[in-house]
């Protein structure tokens, strides 16, 4: 199965060693890493390097699968799934650039993902976004995952605790 997902817009590509730069200096602006658990506010390149370095043992595994996000050339964000162990289902994440939010884009990246893992066979997905995120819960939605709890999560980004809402989803054909 090709590595690259099209959609009407964009593609969906594996993260590079190139992609740093501009995955660091996104990532680095305030309105996204505030709302990512697992990025801190001053990340390096040298640290994103090292977690794109992760990808193909991830992909090799069948534990992570992370795309990068373009639209007409540019990289505007990244979306991905990835588990423990392949007998678990694939929590799904992604985060968007602030000049491409409010299209549609992380609707339809994330759409274009589930369904590449779901003609791959998986079923079971797993999700959530912070309280104070709702346009992040309504993509969730609009994907068709359902709330499934809700719980505090810390948030290295913010360094505190944030209100977490949990989302799966199973799919349509399973």
């Amino acid at each position: 199965m090709s590595q690259e997902i099209r959609t009407a817009r964009l593609l969906l590509r594996p993260v590079r060693p190139t992609d740093a730069g501009p995955i660091t200096a996104i990532i680095q602006d305030r309105r996204v890493h505030r709302m990512l658990a697992r990025v801190a506010p001053n990340q390096s390149k040298a640290q994103t390097l090292a977690w794109i370095a992760r990808h193909d043992a991830g992909a090799a595994r069948d534990t992570d699968h992370v795309r990068a996000i373009e639209l007409d050339g540019q990289l505007v964000g990244v979306t991905g799934a990835n588990r423990s162990d392949t007998s678990s289902p694939f929590e799904v994440g992604y985060w968007l650039a602030p000049q491409a939010w409010g299209k549609g884009l992380m609707t339809e990246a994330v759409g274009a993902l589930l369904e590449w893992l779901e003609q791959r066979g998986e079923r079971a997905f797993v999700s959530g976004h912070f309280a104070d995120n709702p346009g992040s819960g309504r993509v969730l939605q609009k994907l068709g995952f359902m709330n499934a709890g809700r719980n505090p999560v810390f948030c290295l980004g913010r360094g505190e605790m944030v209100d977490h809402l949990y989302m799966a989803r199973i799919a349509q054909n399973a």
